[in-house]
């Protein structure tokens, strides 16, 4: 079963929790063009404050991103890994896994607040959106709307 995953993580401090930089960070794009790759890797973007949130990508062996993919019944089941399990907000219940045939695509978004490992410095957050696609799909695929958007974000303050 052909699978397209495209991961983007936008990571940001205390200081793009209000106005302009919090803008900048509300206003980075969900889904990008894809490039050719081969079927066992991911199209990885990351997007972090302290570069304005200019996009940079990369690719990932799938084995190596935090999301369970599996076929069955024809089927594309998916559901991402909640990393780290200390991460706020905390997921007591989370949404079942989605299923998607082939020409379908999720995205589904989470986002997380850390705090140093000492405690002592400032928290930090970010948000994981991955764009899956079941079948054969083309580049901008993940520039329209998904057949199912699933929004797992909670508050973090």
């Amino acid at each position: 079963m052909d699978v397209t995953v495209q991961w983007i993580r936008t990571s940001w401090t205390k200081q793009s929790r209000g106005g302009e930089a919090a803008a900048r960070r509300n206003a980075v794009p969900v889904g990008f063009r894809v490039p050719h790759l081969s079927p066992s890797v991911a199209h990885v973007v990351r997007m972090h404050e302290r570069d304005s949130f200019d996009p940079y990508d990369g690719q990932e062996d799938l084995r190596k991103v935090d999301v369970q993919l599996r076929e069955d019944d024809g089927r594309l089941r998916v559901l991402p890994r909640v990393q780290p399990l200390f991460a706020i907000p905390p997921r007591p219940r989370r949404p079942p896994a989605v299923r998607v045939v082939p020409g379908q695509w999720v995205r589904w978004q989470l986002n997380y607040r850390l705090s140093s490992a000492a405690g002592v410095g400032g928290w930090s957050y970010w948000l994981d959106t991955f764009n899956i696609a079941c079948g054969p799909v083309g580049a901008d695929v993940f520039l329209s709307s998904p057949t199912v958007l699933v929004n797992e974000r909670g508050p973090v303050r």
